[in-house]
C-alpha cells in the first residue's frame, strides 16, 4: 500500500498560519537551501500530490509557472488530486490537470493509497489533513519548524484525543529550522 505523507511549515509553537491565514513565517527557512534538498530526495518517492481546495488555489496561482524554484518541474509533473466539495475542475497551467474528488474523503484516499504507485504528499490542507489523521491514513508527518512563535493562528494538529506519534528523524537547518519526522501511533 502507498504511504501518504503530510508535510507541512509550522512555528515552533506549532502554527501552520496566522489567525488570518498569513504564512509570512515560510521566508524564515523557506528560502534556505535546506528546504529544497530535502523535498528533491523526498519526491524521488512520490508521484501524487494530494490538496484540500483552498491549498489548491494557493498552489495554483504559483507553482505552475514558478520557474526559479528547484522542485517546480518535479512538482508540476506529479499526478495532482484534489479534495473538494465546491471545485468542479482544477486545472494547472499548462500541465496535466488536477483530479477533484468529492465525496467522502476518507473514503477517496483510502482507494488512492491502494492503487500502484508510489508515495502520496499532501501538503497543507489543514483541515483535510485533520480528517484523514483522525481516520489513520496518514503514514508520516513531516514538520517544516520555523524558528519562530506566532503565539496564535491555525494549529497543525486537531483538537480532542491525544495523539501519539513516534520520532523517525529530526534534522537542524542553517539559519535554525528544523525538519521533523514523525509515524502516528495507533493504539
Amino acid at each position: 500500500m502507498r504511504r501518504l505523507i503530510f508535510q507541512e511549515y509550522v512555528t515552533l509553537d506549532g502554527f501552520a498560519a496566522g489567525p488570518n491565514g498569513e504564512l509570512d513565517f515560510f521566508d524564515s527557512i523557506a528560502a534556505q537551501g535546506d528546504a529544497d534538498s530535502d523535498n528533491l530526495e523526498l519526491l524521488k518517492s512520490i508521484d501524487t500530490m494530494l490538496l484540500g481546495a483552498t491549498t489548491y488555489r494557493l498552489f495554483v496561482d504559483f507553482w505552475p509557472t514558478a520557474t526559479g524554484q528547484a522542485i517546480a518541474p518535479v512538482l508540476n509533473k506529479l499526478q495532482k488530486v484534489v479534495v473538494s466539495s465546491t471545485l468542479d475542475s482544477a486545472p494547472w497551467g499548462e500541465w496535466k490537470p488536477a483530479t477533484v474528488v468529492r465525496g467522502d474523503a476518507v473514503y477517496a484516499v483510502g482507494e488512492l493509497k491502494r492503487q500502484d504507485g508510489k508515495d502520496i504528499i499532501l501538503w497543507g490542507s489543514i483541515t483535510l489533513f485533520h480528517t484523514l489523521l483522525t481516520a489513520g491514513l496518514v503514514d508520516e508527518v513531516q514538520l517544516r519548524v520555523c524558528p519562530l512563535l506566532r503565539g496564535t493562528g491555525l494549529s497543525v494538529f486537531p483538537a480532542g484525543d491525544p495523539l501519539g506519534l513516534e520520532l523517525i528523524e529530526a534534522r537542524p537547518w542553517a539559519g535554525g529550522g528544523v525538519l521533523m519526522r514523525y509515524k502516528p501511533v495507533t493504539s
